[in-house]
């Protein structure tokens, strides 16, 4: 790796200096040491020879498709890359060979890979009949698909459990065959040693939109291993890749961290960047952090919006005469806040939670954060988890109008909307996107999550799942990220508790009759004053007040002389130490005619307080609330 300090010029133009970037650390992907017709007529030689000393039949129609799917150094997780899309219309048979290599030191069975069979529809819109991977375990999870018939799978490798030995087995040459000539649906993978076979002899069920294609598509995914494939008899979408070297076209890079914190050395903050180059023929290739050439503009040092610039110097075999350059935005901060997943956007599906959030029988609880996506599928956002204490699951759902589980399929009491007119421009717009979730516990054994996101193109979106079915009872809920990150910085008040009262407010937040609603605040104060911490104002309409309540046991307003104010400190000085980086929950009542306010305060010294105004009243009914600051800025959770 080099990170080039002075280079500014060079990267604003390859031409001025990037030239002399024929070289980066790291090995070479192929050795070439003889003109190319000397090493292709040797190579066909020696390949010919092979085969008619090893026995191996020659397979008609098989053409050259020549690319790697998956990183060499076996770091590949489940559903990160994909191969080739390749159409098998129904009567015909498709034949794929490939190089399977198993990383040495695996422990699991299923680190090899899954063939994935779906309708003929575009990537992000198929329909699956299911995934049969190259491992055998009965008891496990090697086939699974609603259209996949475990019972009909056979191998002469089984495993018992996931954690058996043999996974090695599973690597070198494989031969795969789907075969839809005689109406059914026949998979053999085999690399000579272990052969597994799905054997489906009824026909499929046609999952196109158009009765009248029948076409399946089919492509595979690693997991912990890499695949180099060899070749096929069908032309996949986008056509056959060759041998022969390939020019770099493009490169994105990948892993960049959204924020970094200022002093953070390059190498720290970088480390996990890498980069897909786009060569010649649709061929693509990883690219480790190590091959790459980096610069900074306009510096390392100071806050702000930065501009990262990579450059790598090499065809897809040896040396490129010309780099290709990728960039990608990063901000330099003084402050980090709290995130759930890796703020690069590499975390995986289920890769990093927040904890779980208790929500009772007609309570809402109202979370706001800002999302960050790798912007590659709409799935790549913020996902919530619905859930029973012990974490039994009642539904999943996501960003983009998706979701499952035992509370969500086949529930016709479910109601969705929200889904967006323009999902592109919705999936741009969503990285950087501010948003407020608001989970609803019905008390009549059903949950609503609504998702009010405001783009980074400044337009609002929304997303909603009504009636979902829980027990109101044990009810929580908690946040998980796919190829994404939520950072908590939605914050009120200046960060150096500057603010004066009344100068920030929150967004107004209502509460229906019959209803509680509650959010949680990250609380800060120049610990000048009990009254320089948080401040809830209760209204009408967002104007009309009907009290103001501190932090401190004191409040004010038409409304404020009715209520019972408990919860007063026993030592105010302990007190307002605790509320520097206090987590506090608020929660407001709307009884109709009266409003309750409720608190409860962890403070920095791992203590809770607690603080409640009980039966504000009158109100009429409609009821709002929302935050100011004193001296004090506060960052919602």
């Amino acid at each position: 790796m080099k990170y080039l300090n002075k280079l500014a010029t060079v990267f604003c133009a390859a031409a001025l200096g990037l030239m002399a970037l024929t070289s980066c650390e790291g090995g070479d992907l192929y050795s070439i040491d003889s003109p190319d017709w000397i090493s292709s007529k040797a190579d066909s030689i020696a390949a010919e020879k092979a085969k008619n000393q090893s026995g191996e039949e020659e397979i008609e129609g098989m053409q050259e498709d020549v690319y790697t799917i998956g990183a060499t150094d076996y770091s590949t997780g489940w559903w990160a890359v994909f191969s080739k899309y390749y159409q098998i219309p129904e009567g015909e048979k498709w034949i794929a060979q490939f190089n399977l290599n198993i990383n040495p030191n695996a422990t699991n069975t299923y680190k090899n890979f899954a063939l994935i069979i779906t309708n003929d529809a575009d990537r992000g819109a198929n329909k699956e009949y299911g995934a049969i991977r190259y491992d055998y375990q009965p008891s496990g999870n090697s086939e699974w698909g609603d259209y996949i018939d475990r019972s009909l799978a056979t191998s002469t490798l089984e495993f018992a459990t996931d954690t058996d030995s043999g996974v090695d087995q599973l690597g070198g040459k494989v031969t795969l065959t789907i075969d839809r000539s005689e109406g059914g649906l026949i998979v053999t993978m085999t690399n000579g040693k272990v052969t597994k076979t799905y054997t489906q002899k009824s026909p499929l069920v046609n999952l196109n939109d158009d009765q009248s294609n029948t076409t399946i598509r089919a492509f595979l995914v690693p997991e912990g291993s890499y695949i180099n494939f060899l070749g096929s008899t069908i032309e996949p979408i986008g056509g056959f890749t060759s041998k022969e070297d390939k020019q770099p076209l493009s490169m994105t890079l990948n892993g960049v961290p959204k924020k970094v914190l200022q002093g953070v050395a390059f190498e720290d903050a970088f480390a996990n960047v890498t980069a897909t180059v786009q060569f010649e023929q649709g061929v693509s290739l990883d690219v480790k952090f190590a091959d790459l050439t980096f610069e900074v503009i306009p510096d390392m040092n100071n806050l702000g919006q930065k501009t990262l610039v990579a450059a790598y110097a090499k065809t897809f075999k040896g040396e490129a005469a010309a780099p290709v350059i990728g960039y990608a935005q990063f901000e330099i901060v003084d402050k980090m806040y709290k995130t759930i997943g890796a703020t690069d956007n590499s975390t995986p599906f289920w890769g990093d939670h927040s904890e779980n959030i208790k929500v009772g029988p007609k309570e809402t609880f109202i979370s706001s954060f800002t999302n960050y996506t790798n912007g590659q599928n709409n799935w790549n956002n913020f996902v919530v988890v619905l859930c029973r204490q012990d974490n039994t699951e009642f539904a999943v759902v996501r960003a983009d109008n998706y979701g499952w589980g035992a509370g969500y399929d086949g529930n016709p009491n479910l109601v969705l909307s929200g889904g967006q007119s323009d999902w592109g421009a919705w999936l741009k717009a969503m990285d950087g996107a501010k948003v407020d979730v608001a989970v609803t516990n019905n008390g009549d054994g059903t949950a609503d999550v609504s998702a009010i996101m405001q783009g980074n193109d400044g337009n609002f979106y929304t997303q909603e799942y009504k009636g979902i079915a829980i027990d109101s009872n044990d009810f929580y809920f908690r946040f998980t990220v796919d190829g994404s990150h939520l950072e908590f910085d939605n914050v009120i008040g200046e960060e150096d508790n500057s603010t004066a009262f009344w100068g920030a407010h929150s967004s107004d937040y209502n509460v229906p009759v019959g209803r509680t609603v509650i959010t949680r605040i990250k609380n800060y104060s120049n610990l000048q004053n009990n009254w320089n911490n948080f401040v809830v104002v209760l209204t009408k309409d967002g104007t009309t007040e009907y009290a103001v309540v501190r932090a401190d046991n004191y409040g004010w307003g038409d409304s404020y002389a009715a209520c019972t104010p408990s919860g007063g400190q026993s030592d105010w000085g302990a007190w307002l130490k605790a509320m520097d980086d206090a987590t506090v929950t608020v929660s407001v009542t709307n009884h109709g005619s009266s409003a309750d306010v409720k608190c409860i305060m962890v403070g920095n010294d791992g203590k809770t307080y607690k603080q409640d105004y009980i039966g504000i009243s009158p109100i009429d009914s409609e009821l709002w609330f929302r935050f100011t600051v004193d001296g004090s800025h506060l960052v919602f959770e």
